[in-house]
């Protein structure tokens, strides 16, 4: 089972909490972070990217590097572990993405690979005069359809005339091509956005689903089972999981405990206001992320206990079938890497490194 980190590129992780560890974005912080990661042996870094945050006490997520420059710099910095970058769709047309691509694939000798995302926070487009009108939730996974096979013609060939409902391409030429098989993610659960996947994608991402319930996710590598098999395409899917461990059971779920005591109401108002905007599907992973169960950390899956216990229920979640690995968030991100790699990982029986 491959394992990566998403790497902190906002403020304060994916903790809406006053409690947790408060610490700023920096590309210091994420060269540390990716420089552990690949002494360990992980497989790759992913960032995210945000245009305007949550607010709240915490200014959640107010504070943001951009994903492309980010990922660029720890391309730079890394010699073995593979870099994804998020594409913001609806700001960067897809031939100047394809040409960023290529950039980093160059500096990181065709390690790189780029997350494709709709948008769906509509004041993180509208404060630019950017955003479509709310239609956009009913076409999104169309208009990311044409742009995904935009790139896949300039990746391949380096020229494209796509002529679409979205994207018009006139003779467009994006050279040199990428050394690297060029890897695409895309981490929609909606009905189109898993026929999105099944279609387009190498890999696709979902959420974890509650507290120490490893294979609470079951249900969606199904979902894009049967997605695939209308495509004849392999598919894998990466689980997004946050871990929160210490020496004891009790120790972490103390940690735990304490973070959802501080969590941030303002933020996650917000967070749910934003939520409840698309109406177009009870499926979309937006649903769960705003969710007021647990979404001082985004309704994310969540490991907590000890090191041994992280281990077990990680390769509980490897046993799934259609798993093809997991994408880690910590409560504080050196110190988690680092016990990862020195206290977790070398009890995992699905991992060998």
């Amino acid at each position: 089972m491959q394992v990566g980190v998403f790497v902190p590129i906002g403020n304060n992780g994916w903790l809406i909490s006053e409690n947790s560890p408060q610490y700023m974005p920096t590309f210091d912080l994420n060269r540390e972070i990716a420089i552990r990661a690949e002494k360990y042996g992980l497989d790759f870094l992913l960032s995210m990217i945000k245009l305007r945050g949550f607010g709240g006490k915490t200014e959640f997520w107010e504070h943001n590097l951009e994903s492309f420059t980010l990922m660029a710099g720890l391309a730079a910095v890394t010699e073995k572990i593979r870099i994804y970058a998020t594409c913001a769709t609806l700001v960067i047309p897809p031939a100047y993405a394809a040409r960023m691509c290529n950039t980093i694939d160059s500096i990181s000798h065709g390690r790189f690979g780029l997350n494709l995302i709709t948008g769906w926070q509509r004041p993180e487009y509208s404060q630019m005069g950017l955003w479509p009108g709310d239609e956009h939730f009913r076409n999104r996974y169309q208009m990311l359809g044409e742009y995904a096979q935009i790139l896949r013609e300039l990746w391949a060939t380096g020229q494209s005339d796509f002529k679409g409902t979205y994207y018009q391409m006139e003779d467009c030429r994006v050279r040199p091509l990428p050394q690297g098989d060029m890897k695409i993610i895309c981490a929609g659960s909606s009905d189109d956005g898993l026929a999105f996947s099944a279609q387009y994608a190498d890999y696709s991402f979902c959420l974890g689903k509650g507290v120490n319930t490893p294979t609470a996710f079951a249900f969606n590598n199904e979902r894009l089972a049967a997605a695939t098999a209308k495509t004849g395409r392999d598919v894998s899917v990466f689980v997004l999981v946050m871990v929160i461990a210490a020496e004891t059971d009790e120790e972490a779920m103390d940690k735990w405990i304490h973070y959802r005591e501080g969590v941030d109401q303002e933020a996650v108002a917000w967070l749910g206001e934003q939520g409840a905007a698309d109406k177009t599907s009870a499926t979309t992973n937006v649903r769960q992320l705003a969710d007021q169960a647990s979404a001082v950390n985004l309704n994310m899956g969540t490991l907590v206990g000890s090191y041994e216990s992280i281990a077990r229920m990680l390769d509980e979640m490897a046993t799934v079938p259609g798993t093809g690995g997991v994408l880690l968030t910590f409560d504080d991100f050196i110190e988690g890497v680092e016990n990862f790699g020195t206290r977790i990982q070398p009890l995992m029986k699905s991992r060998s490194v």
